[in-house]
């Protein structure tokens, strides 16, 4: 009798990395704190983001100015001596239209920083620069069942996992946001389970939230994947946790977003 081996490997793989420079084509106001922008051109032709959670480079002008293409050399972009070091922010490729050639990125309008102050007065017709993404993490779809957590930082790459599996999976969510307005919805399937938490005006990252829903949540049998994204501890803290509770280490992603205090770059 022959055995069917399923593959549960994570792939990493390396992806041509480019700069490129688009141009707004619309803004629009998902929930109060976020905001999706539409951007496109020809110089989206082939891009590639295979893996919910890649991220590209948003570049942002120090001066509010359009920046010009850098130079690539061994050690990295280099700038013209007469532009100020651009802001670099990492943002999720939520969706993209490889016909159309137009990327759709989310932007968390938290009042400050540079790329929250940027897409709270983006404008039709202006110009964006990203590069990359430089790679990719591909989790196989192998497994029996898929666990999501994350702050509003992580709702792009956990609303593409949620809308990318197969609709056979079931899914797991606790996502934390501010209020419940900003609850999002995705796109219809079965197998989903979502736990909403809202802040209601607590400040983000101040209580774990996230780790006391998941410690309540039962998990189905069988073996799971699990994805954390959003701040630094919680993410940290979430991982020990599913690993106490027998979660392979190579089966679960953590990743910190941001660190409570510190500004990302």
């Amino acid at each position: 009798m022959t055995m069917l081996v399923i593959n549960k490997t994570i792939e990493r793989i390396r992806l041509e990395t480019r700069t490129r420079i688009l141009t707004v084509i619309s803004v629009t106001d998902i929930t109060p704190h976020m905001r999706r922008i539409r951007v496109g051109g020809p110089e989206l032709e082939g891009f590639q983001s295979p893996g919910h959670a890649d991220h590209i480079k948003v570049f942002l002008g120090a001066d509010g100015r359009p920046l010009p293409r850098p130079e690539r050399h061994p050690d990295g972009l280099v700038w013209p001596d007469e532009v100020p070091k651009p802001f670099m922010r990492d943002y999720t490729p939520r969706y993209f239209d490889p016909v159309a050639l137009t990327l759709d990125l989310d932007f968390v309008l938290h009042g400050d920083g540079p790329a929250s102050t940027w897409a709270t007065n983006a404008k039709v017709g202006e110009p964006l620069m990203i590069g990359g993404p430089r790679g990719t993490i591909r989790v196989p779809e192998a497994f029996d069942w898929y666990f999501l957590a994350g702050d509003e930082t992580a709702l792009p790459a956990i609303g593409r996992r949620i809308e990318e599996l197969p609709a056979e999976k079931p899914v797991i969510a606790i996502i934390e946001v501010p209020e419940a307005a900003d609850q999002q919805p995705f796109a219809p399937r079965e197998n989903l389970a979502i736990h909403w938490i809202n802040r209601n005006g607590l400040a983000a990252g101040v209580e774990n939230l996230i780790l006391e829903a998941t410690a309540s949540t039962a998990f189905p049998p069988g073996e799971g994947f699990a994805f954390v994204a959003g701040e630094a501890q919680m993410a940290k803290s979430l991982r020990a946790h599913l690993a106490a509770r027998d979660f392979p280490n190579d089966a679960i992603r953590a990743a910190g977003y941001w660190l409570r205090g510190e500004a990302s770059e």
